[in-house]
C-alpha cells in the first residue's frame, strides 16, 4: 500500500479527564494532530476519532497486556514486569493500574472495529534519536530544537510544526512515528507475543 493511503494514528494516552491524550494521525501523507478536552473522557474521544476516520492501525503509548503470570504463561513469573518492560527498562503495567486497564479495554473496543491496536514506547525512540540531550521533556522552550531533530524522520510526510505546543503533542508524533516504523518494516519489537510486545 502507498503511503499516501495509509490512515495509521500514533496516541500519547493520558489520564481519562486530563486532556492531556493526543493523537496524531497520518491521512492523505498529512501528519494531523487532534487533543482531548479537560474534564471530557479521553477514551470516547479516542473511539469517536477512530468511528470517523477508520484507521487501519493504531499505535498506543499505554501497556496493552499484563505480565504472563496473571495469563498462566508457565515460563513467566514477575507479578510486575513483562519480559518487554525489563527490556526497555519501562514502568509495569501494574504501576499504571487503572491506565493499563483502561488500554487494554479501549484496545478491544477498538479492534471489534477492525482496527490493529499495537503497544509502542516514544521515549525509547527519544533515546534512540538522542532528544533527551536537547531538552526533551524539559522545559518547553526545548520544544522547536527537539522538533527540529526531529523533522528528518518526517520529511517525506506533509506535517506543520505550529499545532506541537506540548510534550503530550510530540509524543503522540513520536507513537505516530512508531507506527511509520512498523509500517515500513523499520521497527524493533522486545518481549513476546504471547506475553505482549512493545514495538519501536
Amino acid at each position: 500500500m502507498k503511503k499516501n493511503n495509509w490512515i495509521i494514528a500514533g496516541i500519547d494516552y493520558g489520564s481519562k479527564l486530563a486532556g492531556s491524550t493526543v493523537i496524531a494521525f497520518l491521512k492523505d501523507g498529512k501528519i494531523q494532530l487532534s487533543s482531548s478536552e479537560k474534564k471530557k473522557d479521553a477514551d470516547a474521544f479516542i473511539l469517536k476519532w477512530a468511528q470517523q476516520s477508520a484507521p487501519k492501525q493504531i499505535f498506543i503509548d499505554a501497556p496493552l497486556s499484563l505480565p504472563g503470570v496473571y495469563t498462566g504463561l508457565p515460563y513467566c513469573e514477575d507479578y510486575f514486569y513483562r519480559q518487554a518492560d525489563k527490556e526497555l527498562k519501562a514502568m509495569s503495567p501494574m504501576f499504571l493500574g487503572g491506565l493499563t486497564a483502561r488500554a487494554m479495554k479501549l484496545k478491544r473496543q477498538l479492534e471489534s472495529g477492525n482496527i490493529q491496536v499495537l503497544e509502542v514506547y516514544p521515549g525509547h525512540l527519544a533515546k534512540k534519536f538522542s532528544l533527551k540531550d536537547l531538552g526533551y521533556k524539559k522545559q518547553l522552550i526545548h520544544l522547536p530544537a527537539v522538533l527540529q531533530k526531529l523533522a528528518p524522520q518526517l520529511e517525506e510526510f506533509d506535517w506543520e510544526a505550529e499545532p506541537i505546543t506540548s510534550w503530550h503533542h510530540l509524543d503522540a508524533m513520536l507513537a505516530l512515528l512508531c507506527g511509520i516504523r512498523y509500517s515500513e518494516n523499520k521497527h524493533e519489537s522486545y518481549g513476546n507475543k504471547e506475553e505482549g510486545c512493545i514495538h519501536v
